[in-house]
């Protein structure tokens, strides 16, 4: 029988609400975090990455996925800086493999990590789901930002649905609209102002995802040796929404990106976290294509669906319903799977984490981060596991 996907559960340090207990209770037995405390750019020390670790493994879990080691924008605008925050990247990595980390997430997105307009989406059954509306997010880059060059990218069509929905917005709910937009990294509560947003939008006047595309080849082409060296296995998480928004490049958000990303550098530390709700959002995205050409190159699963709306609009749906037929997904990682256990590779049980449950029954009662309550993704993870199960029991055991 071939080993079970690792199953993991994100966790964002000693502050989350969801507490080690209870996840060890959802039958994950890996965690998958980050050092948030420590800016992005500078070293993660070995003292501090013991203390995590430790932490951890005294809940009797094991730290699986480093999730993420965030990148300075100066390695995205290639400053002149750009360099020395590589050589700090390299260093982190170096004190991560000391400590036998060997999974690193990272991803390219410029300034802004996912992007929703909505937090606190009710669904049909009062659950809470978040949603990317595409009309709320013209609305905030034409009327809220005032971006001068978004007039010429959004169609008279678009407009129109921004500018009502607009209108209808009180004073307080276009501060939430911006706040929520303009949400810093995971793990913190940095919220960027507008001038500071406008601010980052100069530095990437003049780079489209061409030049973008450049600079995180340089970033691969400099840090994969090292990475080789260590035993590390870096992975590029897909760009959320998987399309440009309020003007920023995007250059991991097609099947061409992600073959890009491993054609940079070519070796079997760079790879892929492959995200089926990131990349599920972009209609021409086949999800079980994309796993059986890129498969080899797939280090970590994020696994969670999305429904798509017409106007590009989209919302967290359950796991196993939604826009991505999660059973060809599954079948085709357990095909990969197989292909690596024939090949004799060690790297069988991919980690695999339940991404942005929903909110559901005594998740209410906590303050959590946003897609990340503790029901709402343990009902997630059970899907999952089930699903996993059947389908290996049909294929091998029949």
């Amino acid at each position: 029988m071939i080993s079970n996907l690792e199953q993991t559960f994100r966790w964002f340090g000693p502050s989350d609400p969801v507490t080690l207990s209870a996840i060890r209770q959802t039958g994950a037995t890996g965690i998958v975090t980050a050092l948030h405390h420590i800016p992005a750019g500078e070293v993660w020390t070995p003292e501090e990455i013991k203390k995590r670790k430790a932490i951890i493994e005294a809940a009797g879990l094991r730290w699986s996925v480093v999730e993420s080691v965030n990148i300075h924008e100066s390695i995205r605008i290639a400053s002149a800086e750009r360099d020395e925050y590589i050589a700090k990247y390299i260093e982190s990595l170096k004190n991560l493999a000391a400590e036998g980390l060997s999974v690193v997430c990272y991803n390219f997105m410029p300034v802004l990590d996912w992007t929703r307009t909505n937090l606190d989406y009710r669904l049909p059954n009062n659950a809470s789901a978040l949603r990317y509306d595409a009309a709320a997010l013209a609305a905030f880059d034409l009327y809220i930002l005032q971006r001068p060059e978004a007039h010429n990218e959004f169609s008279a069509e678009q407009q129109q649905a921004a500018k009502a929905y607009f209108d209808s917005l009180s004073d307080d709910e276009k501060d939430k609209l911006t706040n929520i937009i303009m949400a810093g990294l995971p793990g913190t509560d940095e919220v960027f102002t507008i001038a500071e947003f406008k601010e980052y939008l100069k530095k990437y006047e003049h780079i489209d995802s061409q030049v973008l595309k450049q600079h995180m080849a340089y970033f691969l082409q400099a840090i994969i040796p090292d990475a080789e060296k260590l035993g590390i296995k870096m992975c590029v998480h897909p760009d959320d929404p998987p399309f440009s928004i309020l003007g920023l490049p995007r250059v991991v958000s097609t099947e061409q990106d992600l073959t890009d990303v491993v054609n940079a550098c070519q070796s079997p530390s760079n790879g892929i976290t492959f995200c089926t709700g990131s990349l599920g959002a972009n209609p021409s995205n086949d999800l079980p294509g994309m796993i059986k050409r890129l498969g080899q190159h797939i280090h970590f699963l994020h696994l969670r669906n999305v429904q798509r709306e017409a106007d590009g609009s989209f919302y967290e749906a359950n796991h196993l319903n939604g826009s991505t037929d999660m059973y060809a997904v599954m079948k085709n990682i357990i095909l990969e799977q197989k292909k690596r256990q024939d090949s004799g590779r060690a790297d069988v049980a991919i980690p695999m984490r339940p991404d942005h449950g929903h909110k559901l029954l005594d998740d209410y009662n906590y303050d959590t981060y946003p897609g990340y309550s503790v029901i709402g993704r343990l009902k997630g993870l059970a899907e999952l596991r089930g699903l996993e199960m059947g389908i290996k029991r049909t294929l091998f055991d029949g």
